[in-house]
């Protein structure tokens, strides 16, 4: 089944966003190569595409997992998770209706 992953960021994290980011995508990466990804990515904190200082309000990830209690596990050793990133994460699951 798919789950909808939704990291908030706290306060002031881009430099720990930034320092983390390549274990982070590696993570992704191998959902990806797995075919277990439908989609991830940051929410700029700003209206922009690169929100520069601005940072980050969180991000979104959409994942095919066994079970809600497995997505939760994948979602708590995120790396951004473990840097003190994310103020807050919510797992659900996830009806894929279009495309």
């Amino acid at each position: 089944m798919w789950y909808v992953i939704e990291g908030h960021d706290g306060p002031d994290v881009l430099a720990k966003r930034l320092a983390a980011r390549p274990a982070h995508l590696a993570r992704l990466t191998a959902l990806r190569d797995a075919g277990r990804l439908m989609l991830a990515g940051p929410c700029p904190a700003i209206d922009a595409e690169d929100p520069g200082p601005a940072g980050f309000s969180g991000s979104l990830v959409v994942a095919e997992f066994g079970s809600l209690d497995e997505a939760r596990a994948w979602a708590d050793a995120d790396p951004y998770v473990a840097a003190g990133i994310y103020a807050r994460v919510d797992v659900r699951p996830f009806k894929r209706v279009l495309p």
